[in-house]
């Protein structure tokens, strides 16, 4: 997430698709992803600030742009200062 380093372990993300039947064909029409996330302490500015663009910036959202609506929501926990 741009300038926020993240481990593997502080990143999760959970991507459910949704069909619709177009005729007799399901065809799927919408992505929802849900991250949870652990940041450091005093990042929450940096990472919302990413998380703004997630789909303009997204490669899988811009390949599925016009066919498929990519949502997002997020938990995010800040670390504590020490």
């Amino acid at each position: 997430m741009r300038e926020v380093k993240l481990g593997t372990e502080q990143i999760r993300a959970k991507a459910e698709g949704f069909n619709e039947m177009r005729g007799k064909i399901p065809l799927l029409t919408r992505i929802h992803v849900h991250y949870t996330i652990q940041i450091p302490a005093g990042s929450r500015e940096k990472v919302d600030r990413a998380l703004s663009t997630h789909v303009e910036r997204c490669p899988t959202a811009q390949s599925l742009a016009g066919a498929v609506d990519v949502t997002w929501s997020a938990d995010i926990e800040e670390e504590e200062s020490a």
